[in-house]
């Protein structure tokens, strides 16, 4: 990656281009087909004499000009159209709305997902003993993307205090994890997610009954609980979570010659593992790393869904371990939401509502560490970010460099021969493009990252509040909001459900 450095400046990243650069003045390669193509028949009449047809045809390419080339909200014209009437008819119709089968009864196993929207072609199996501690890891499979996930619980010291050649370390280390991951050929995605909530006090609170005696004096006892209360109403909890994401297209001919069926999986599964958790622990710097299982997996996903309900299974696990009767664990039936419902702006789970949004690069770079006040949660919300890394295949990164290499020269082309003048930001983007076949001779692996940021609060709130404020501390943090409208749902499950939910689905 390209970085400006100094002493004491931050370390700015700018090495990154469009996925699809605009073939000519800004329009991809099918659009300018399309727009082209239209207008045949208006020229055809045009030149036959039928003036009163060639307006009609005229206006006809009009309107499929502006809905192949008008973007919207990120979108163009067409795809918002599909969007807003496959909505308005799963809404209709009900299909969009989920209701639990625990809410109605009819739970026959505690161990099958009941989860909704993306999530509901999710199985969810335990790997076999492995580890000094024989932990069995979740493996996530989604049925419909055909793909593998496991999920890893890091623990990292942050770059708030570091200095820039400490974050330029991290900055390689990550460059190293995506390049190993590239090169073999295997993870099709990496994600990285944090979730931000503040305090609620549960392990205090634990911590203190069992350490707390009745022949403690009075005052160390008051001081010591108006701390306790001051310092957890200004605290705020962190969670990280790292997900390997492995296609079955991918996984299987590995499997095979692994032994085949869920054990040549888990075992191909566990090589994935075991060098992920190297460049976390090394390059990236995490202090612990623990691929979590399916128990654990699943209280992570109860606690996405409604926040609120962490500290009771806190206090669960505290009173399991002290040899109290009682169930521990979320079972897998009750750790989605009771019922959800997504709307067109933000999506109802249980007795939550939240709204996510996606970041646009800026222009001039991305200093590291920008995200903070993006991931500062204000009161009575939740927030949580994912920064997902795909990774394009070899093959299929050459022809996409040499496809933009190809674009931005015919254009650069076009534009001479019409008298153009080229913007200094087309230029940018033209070498930045160019730039890519250099970094992939070195060695690195191509990716298109993106990111996902989500907040949550309470159904007694107003939504709409929470999602300006997350809006604005976007802009603070110098990038650019785009609401996810209609696919509310997708974006939550995305940023906020650790089970390897991608953005990229269909897409390489």
């Amino acid at each position: 990656m390209a970085t400006d450095r100094s002493a004491t400046a931050p370390t700015v990243y700018r090495d990154y281009s469009t996925a699809r650069p605009g073939f000519f003045f800004g329009l991809t390669g099918w659009q300018l087909a399309a727009v082209t193509t239209g207008i045949l028949p208006a020229l055809w009449q045009v030149s036959a004499g039928a003036w009163a047809s060639a307006g009609t045809w005229l206006a006809v390419w009009a309107v499929l000009a502006v809905l192949v080339v008008t973007p919207v909200r990120g979108r163009s014209a067409t795809g918002w159209l599909v969007a807003s009437l496959a909505h308005a008819a799963g809404r209709r119709f009900g299909w969009s709305r989920f209701t639990a089968h625990a809410s109605t009864g009819q739970v026959s196993d505690l161990g099958v997902p009941d989860l909704p929207g993306v999530l509901a072609a999710i199985t969810v199996h335990d790997a076999p003993p492995g580890g000094p501690a024989g932990r069995r890891v979740a493996l996530v499979q989604h049925h419909a993307a055909r793909t593998w996930a496991v999920v890893a619980a890091v623990v990292h010291p942050g770059i708030g205090m570091s200095e820039p050649a400490e974050r330029d370390r991290y900055g390689a280390g990550l460059t190293g994890l995506l390049d190993a991951a590239g090169a073999a050929d295997l993870v099709q995605e990496i994600q990285v997610m944090v979730r931000t909530v503040p305090e609620d006090g549960a392990e205090r609170d634990a911590w203190t009954a069992r350490h707390r005696t009745p022949a403690a004096p009075a005052t160390p006892r008051a001081v010591n609980d108006e701390l306790q209360a001051m310092l957890t109403s200004a605290a705020v909890r962190t969670e990280t979570f790292v997900t390997a994401l492995v296609p079955e297209a991918r996984l299987g001919r590995p499997a095979r010659e692994a032994g085949g069926g869920l054990e040549g999986r888990a075992r191909v599964l566990a090589g994935v593992m075991a060098e992920v958790e190297a460049h976390l622990r090394g390059g990236l710097g995490a202090s612990d790393v623990a691929w979590l299982t399916s128990p654990e997996l699943a209280a992570a996903c109860r606690t996405g869904f409604a926040p609120g309900d962490r500290a009771g299974i806190v206090d669960a696990l505290t009173a399991h371990r002290s040899g109290s009767p009682g169930v521990a664990e979320v079972p897998w039936t009750l750790a989605g939401p009771s019922g959800a419902d997504p709307a067109v702006r933000h999506y109802s789970h249980d007795a939550w509502n939240s709204v996510s949004a996606t970041l646009a690069l800026p222009v001039q770079g991305a200093v590291m560490g920008a995200l903070a006040p993006v991931l500062v949660p204000g009161a009575g919300e939740r927030r949580s970010l994912l920064v997902a890394y795909p990774i394009v295949p070899t093959r299929v990164a050459g022809r996409q460099t040499a496809s933009s290499e190809w674009s931005a020269d015919m254009a650069e082309g076009l534009r001479a021969r019409a008298g153009m003048r080229q913007s200094a930001r087309s230029a940018h983007e033209t070498a930045r493009v160019r730039g890519l076949d250099a970094g992939r001779a070195r060695g690195h692996a191509l990716t298109r990252p993106y990111a996902v940021v989500t907040v949550t609060s309470a159904k007694t709130a107003r939504i709409a509040e929470h999602g300006r404020r997350l809006d604005a501390s976007i802009r603070a943090a110098g990038f650019a909001p785009l609401r996810l409208d209609l696919s509310q749902d997708t974006a939550f499950a995305a940023a906020t459900i650790p089970l390897g939910v991608s953005l990229t689905w269909g897409r390489s």
